[in-house]
């Protein structure tokens, strides 16, 4: 990204984010300062004077209170003509200090960042400001308050490391510099396209890009999904495909697999009446087989994570397993669809990680307090389908199945002629209402009302 591209001030991207007039900037803490600052760096306080005339900001933050889409949030400003945006003393100050009021007064936090990282002037000193901002988001985050933010030009060094990538819900506007070294420390070969939104989007880190006219839109709707805790379980969904139930259990796999059975876009797309997805496992992957985020029902907000027929990557189970630790620290009921003939199992998939991100997701699904509830609406392959089951709150569609393996695989590992596989999967058990009987699931729902979570249900526990 040329380094002579305009960047919108501070003021600019409240602005841009913010209803009108709602803006209201918090009072700042005092701090006596020697000349030229704690390094007695000459020409320091000469360069502070001339970026706050240049930019008509004391400091290189502006802190505040406003509405967004009608919700109330602080809001942090990087005001990059000052100094770069960089992180000194008096910038931990003020961010310290709209954090703490965030939690006094229970609003979430919106960052909008534009930095190049930590101010060499004050040296150490500046450095260590970025473990008091992680701080202060860490205490922010076990208040049970969401963070976002907002990634604008340039978005690097520890304020990426810090406000940027440890948010909640990460956005960013088109084209801008991401990535934790800037343009002028990035060794001589690097690929510039690397250091990008669009880039970070693709490798798991940013959960969207988002045009500067539609992000006041986007930002109102993540703060109005993430600020409604609730502490009844989602709703089973209505199934949307077969009604009838199946002979045998060849017959259930069939159904399960058949092309056109609805699957998880049809399901979210009748369940919610908005939604706003979480993309990436914040470790370098995505998953298009995992379908995440936050949507509105009946006026609450669920968070969803849903299997969508493919075979799933450790990607998509390192997502599932962030989605549901952030709605457990929102106290926001989760609401998952299991849909996949297993997990992913080629070279790649092990090579990424696939138990661990597997076990992941089991331990976040078992120590969440938020209520979990699960619907199979597909294939319910082995341990890979089983990871994203509430272990009390499973129901079953009537096209579906669950089994602890493939009946073809099965069949393979018993040395059973190919003749056999149809058989072996009557012996699996693996039809809806044998999932039942054995207690696997708790009911089978219809295809409405009065028929939804009324056939063979037995009682939680």
């Amino acid at each position: 990204m040329p380094e002579t591209r305009e960047r919108p001030s501070a003021r600019a991207a409240l602005a841009l984010v913010t209803d009108d007039s709602t803006f209201t900037e918090l009072p700042y803490p005092a701090r006596e300062s020697k000349t030229d600052g704690p390094l007695e760096w000459a020409g320091y306080d000469a360069s502070r004077a001339r970026a706050a005339e240049r930019t008509g900001e004391q400091e290189s933050v502006v802190c505040g209170r406003a509405t967004v889409g009608g919700t109330p949030a602080v809001l942090i400003a990087f005001e990059f003509g000052f100094l770069g945006g960089s992180l000194g003393e008096r910038t931990g100050d003020r961010l310290e200090a709209a954090h703490a009021y965030a939690r006094e007064h229970r609003l979430p936090v919106v960052s909008l960042v534009a930095t190049g990282g930590s101010r060499m002037q004050e040296g150490m000193l500046a450095l260590t400001q970025l473990q008091r901002v992680a701080r202060q988001s860490a205490l922010t985050r076990a208040a049970g308050l969401p963070q976002l933010a907002v990634l604008r030009d340039p978005t690097t060094g520890g304020g990426w490391a810090t406000l940027g990538a440890g948010a909640d819900v990460v956005l960013a506007l088109p084209g801008v510099q991401v990535g934790f070294a800037g343009s002028r420390v990035r060794p001589p070969d690097a690929d510039p396209a690397a250091y990008t939104a669009e880039a970070q989007l693709a490798a798991g880190t940013v959960d969207a890009v988002v045009r500067p006219q539609e992000l006041r839109e986007a930002v109102g709707l993540w703060l109005g999904l993430l600020t409604a805790p609730s502490t009844e379980p989602a709703p089973v969904p209505f199934a949307l495909g077969l009604v009838d139930l199946p002979a045998t259990g060849w017959d259930a796999v069939r159904r399960a697999r058949d092309p056109r059975r609805p699957r998880a876009q049809a399901y979210l797309d009748a369940c919610f009446t908005r939604r706003a997805a979480l993309s990436g496992d914040r470790c370098g992957g995505t998953d298009d087989g995992m379908l995440c985020g936050f949507g509105t029902h009946d006026g609450r907000t669920i968070a969803y994570a849903a299997q969508a027929g493919t075979a799933t990557r450790p990607a998509g189970y390192r997502t599932a397993a962030r989605l549901i630790r952030l709605a457990d620290s929102l106290s926001i009921p989760v609401l998952t669809l299991v849909d996949t003939p297993g997990a992913a199992n080629d070279a790649e998939a092990e090579r990424q990680g696939a138990g661990a991100a597997i076990a992941e997701l089991f331990a976040a699904v078992a120590t969440a307090r938020t209520p979990v509830t699960t619907l199979v609406i597909g294939e319910g392959g082995s341990g890979g389908a089983l990871a994203l089951a509430a272990p009390d709150n499973t129901w079953a569609t009537p096209d579906s199945y669950f089994s602890v393996i493939a009946p073809e695989l099965a069949a393979a590992i018993l040395k059973r002629p190919a003749d056999r596989v149809r058989a072996t999967a009557d012996q699996l058990r693996v039809r809806p209402q044998d999932l039942v009987a054995l207690g696997v699931v708790r009911g089978i729902v219809g295809c409405d009302a009065t028929s939804a979570r009324h056939i063979s249900p037995r009682p939680p526990g």
